[in-house]
């Protein structure tokens, strides 16, 4: 199957809470879909109102182009390839914290965009939710 499933989406998305906890972290975890539709989502108590779309977005974005958003976010600089894409697709979110997931076969089946720290403990969690499936 080339799609997250949900038992896949919890076993994800639980692994980045705990991994949010573990830093003691409040977080909002986005979790797509291979069609880039929101599958799971938490927040935990106290994190941001604000990251909820942003942590939405950095999950469509990863999945959008098969990459960590922090990586797009170095070919969206001024003079770089993608300068500006972040006003694409309804608005993309291109610093740290969105994943792609992928099965054990490789092939990505979704995403997971997280936010509500700085974007380098972005990425741990994220990291940490996406390595569960690996």
């Amino acid at each position: 199957m080339n799609d997250l499933t949900l038992k896949q989406a919890d076993a994800v998305l639980q692994a980045a809470r705990k991994k949010a906890e573990e830093m003691n972290v409040k977080m909002d975890i986005a979790i797509v879909d291979a069609g880039a539709n929101l599958k799971a989502f938490a927040r935990m108590d106290d994190a941001w109102l604000g990251s909820i779309d942003i942590s939405i977005k950095k999950a469509r974005t990863a999945r959008f182009f098969n990459m960590n958003t922090g990586d797009i976010g170095g070919l969206s600089q001024p003079g770089g390839a993608l300068y500006n894409i972040e006003h694409s697709n309804g608005g993309l979110i291109t610093f740290p914290g969105g994943v792609p997931l992928k099965n054990s076969e490789g092939v990505i089946i979704g995403a997971i965009g997280v936010s509500g720290s700085t974007v380098e403990d972005d990425h741990v969690v994220a990291a940490a939710g996406a390595a569960i499936l690996g």
